[in-house]
Formats: structure tokens, C-alpha cells, sequence
């Protein structure tokens, strides 16, 4: 399966690459706006490169950890880092200011899902505070739903679930161990 993204409000559309003859011309019309644009199909192995390039180069630089967002029918894995403060976690939309934008078609994750608060402690130790928008579906931890602005405290290698998206939680606790 491939993707493309629409030219005029980012969504991205889900199509399979297999059906298609290199070389050949595809015509999209965006489910969201109407816009209708044009692809030729062919292999870019640079871009592969610099994908792969970009999401180790992410894992190996943040002080404050990252979420991996694991792979599913809507998106590609997607590798976000973590700032100290909070980090909103929602859906990629055009206009959407959030700071963890997960760039997916997963119906199920609001524009403001979640959030995850970086705190360090009086000790220095890194403190990983997981809460719920409020969203339309829930935060699910360890198979317990979060209430509206209820709070968890997280960890190395949870795991936390929005909509039908799978995240985990890696620290930079983990990586000098």
C-alpha cells in the first residue's frame, strides 16, 4: 500500500501501488475537499533512504524521549520526539497547531487527542504524564480507558492506544541502561 497526499488540505489517500504499471498516470479526487490531482507512478529509492536516515537520526537525538507510533491500515510508522512541557498528540490537519501531530486517516483520533506532559523531577529523573483531551473515543492504558482529564502516570515502553492507533512510549532512561 502507498500513499499520497492531497495537494490542497494534506490528507492523505490510501492506494494499492501493485494494480499500477510504472510509468502510468493516476488521477485522485480528496475525500475531504473534492480537490482532483495527478501522480505518475514510479520508484524513488532516495526517499526511502532519507526516511529511514530520518528515523533512526530521531531516535539517536532527543534528550526527552519519543513515541513510536506503530504501523497500521491508516498510516506508516511514524517516530515523534518529546519536548519538556506538554505534548499534544492528534491528527495531522492542515491548520491544526498541535506540537506531536501523528500524520494518519484514522477516522477515530481527534485533531487534540492526548497529551503527554515531560516533567523533570527534584531529582533529575524524567517524569511521563499521560492525559485525555477530552477525545470522541478515549486513551486506553494497558486496556483501562482514561476519563475526560483523568492522568496516568507512564513509563518506558508503555504501551497507550487512540482510536485504532498503538503508541509506545521510549525514554532516553532506557538507552543508558
Amino acid at each position: 500500500m502507498k500513499r499520497v497526499r492531497c495537494p490542497k488540505c494534506e490528507r492523505y489517500i490510501i492506494f494499492d501501488e501493485t494494480r499500477y504499471n510504472k510509468g502510468q498516470n493516476l488521477v485522485f479526487e480528496c475525500p475531504d475537499c473534492g480537490k482532483q490531482f495527478s501522480i505518475r507512478m514510479g520508484v524513488s529509492k532516495l526517499n526511502n533512504i532519507q526516511r529511514k536516515e530520518d528515523l533512526s537520526e530521531k531516535e539517536e537525538n532527543n534528550e526527552y524521549g519519543y513515541i513510536v507510533v506503530i504501523e497500521n491500515v491508516f498510516h506508516y510508522k511514524q517516530i515523534i520526539p518529546l519536548s519538556l512541557g506538554e505534548n499534544v498528540i492528534g491528527r495531522h490537519m492542515k491548520g491544526n497547531d498541535i506540537n506531536c501531530p501523528i500524520e494518519t486517516n484514522d477516522p477515530s483520533i481527534d485533531m487534540t487527542h492526548c497529551s503527554i506532559t515531560v516533567k523533570k523531577n527534584n531529582n533529575g529523573t524524567l517524569k511521563y504524564i499521560l492525559k485525555d483531551g477530552p477525545s470522541n473515543t478515549g486513551t486506553f492504558v494497558d486496556n483501562d480507558i482514561l476519563r475526560n482529564r483523568e492522568c496516568r502516570i507512564i513509563g518506558n515502553g508503555s504501551l497507550f492506544t487512540i482510536g485504532a492507533t498503538s503508541i509506545i512510549l521510549h525514554t532516553p532512561e532506557e538507552e543508558s541502561e
